[in-house]
């Protein structure tokens, strides 16, 4: 199994450690609520070296990004960011993504951390025909994720520049200590954060100066999850598959119909007669929490699954995203979960479980 060039600070720093993605990651330190409120009240920091990168290069590299990738590549200027998916035929997603665009004809995917041999390997066997370098980068980068209404000042103090002028999905190239890292202002907490791509040494010496030297809370991946999921932020496996399209996860705004994409045509289909089913916010109206796999019935019919389920530190209320029937979808919906073979009353609510605090 493999380990983050941080392992031993997770160790030194007492953190429960679990296999995830191939990896022994820390699922918490001092708490999943701790690490959880410091984000959402001062700042947390994250060790996502896990994450996979891919780079497209060469004179095909818009090209074959814009057929495949759901969003349309050629919206974008350098040092922007786009969020999207690569699709199946069916419409079923590989992975969702964020892509860099680094210059022209010169792409950094950042992909999902189980998919990423995945993906590399349905990228290069779609790219054939095309004039592309594709290059699996991931042993390359470290990965930390500085967020919380606090990350912004904090960083400032440490890498000496001004982040300001760094808007919402885009990124810049800088240096710290003399060494090479990209910076960008993105995350997955649902507050303003910045996520740091960089070395070996220069990830240990960055986070030392966090954790030691200006106390920045550390944060595991069970609070990365209660963050993700209170600011209803998908993540894959939970609100997209293979067999769950963007459409039926809510994410029509990174699918563009206008352009051709491999699993266009499936997911028009989908738009034209009616999207089957949907991605829905889940509040319990009795004791109980809400937890993936548990089923959703009305009147004893199944009408769909729990994507994922939390008694959320923040509201302190028992929630849920849940992917049920279209028709069952509506707001205000009586339904019922099934927890361990008892029926719990439950309503099909928004999906605004927290008010997101990005800074645009």
């Amino acid at each position: 199994m493999k380990q983050t060039h941080l392992y031993d600070q997770h160790i030194k720093l007492g953190a429960k450690m679990a296999e995830y993605a191939g990896y022994q990651m820390p699922i918490e330190y001092r708490g999943i609520s701790i690490e959880h409120e410091a984000v959402r009240q001062h700042a947390g920091v994250f060790d996502v070296s896990h994450m996979g990168e891919i780079r497209i290069l060469g004179k095909d590299a818009a090209v074959f990004l814009n057929d495949v990738f759901t969003n349309d590549i050629y919206t974008m200027t350098p040092h922007q960011i786009l969020y999207g998916m690569l699709c199946y035929p069916h419409g079923g997603v590989v992975d969702d993504l964020l892509v860099y665009q680094k210059g022209e004809n010169d792409y950094l995917l950042v992909v999902n951390a189980a998919n990423k041999e995945k993906d590399y390997a349905w990228l290069v066997e779609r790219s054939t025909s095309c004039s592309v370098q594709i290059i699996d980068e991931s042993e390359r980068y470290d990965e930390l994720a500085v967020q919380g209404p606090e990350a912004q000042k904090i960083l400032e103090q440490i890498l000496g520049f001004s982040l300001k002028q760094l808007g919402f999905y885009r990124f810049d190239e800088e240096f710290y200590q003399g060494a090479p890292i990209l910076i960008s202002r993105t995350g997955y907490t649902g507050e303003d954060g910045f996520e740091i791509y960089l070395g070996e040494d220069s990830c240990k010496a960055l986070w030392k100066q966090l954790v030691e030297e200006m106390k920045v809370e550390p944060c595991g991946l069970g609070a990365r999850d209660t963050l993700r999921f209170e600011a209803a932020l998908p993540l894959y496996g939970h609100e997209l598959s293979d067999s769950i399209s963007p459409l039926e996860a809510g994410l029509g705004f990174a699918v563009k119909m206008y352009k051709d994409f491999i699993g266009r045509d499936a997911l028009l289909e989908q738009k034209e007669n009616g999207i089957p089913r949907k991605i829905v916010g889940i509040e319990l109206l009795d004791r109980g929490i809400p937890r993936q796999g548990y089923r959703v019935l009305v009147e004893g019919k199944e009408i769909g699954i729990l994507t994922t389920g939390y008694m959320v530190p923040t509201s302190k209320k028992p929630l849920g995203l849940a992917l049920v029937k279209s028709e069952y979808a509506a707001i205000g919906q009586s339904v019922f979960i099934e927890i361990r073979g008892k029926l719990v009353p439950a309503v099909i609510r928004d999906k605004k479980f927290y008010e997101k605090k990005y800074q645009r």
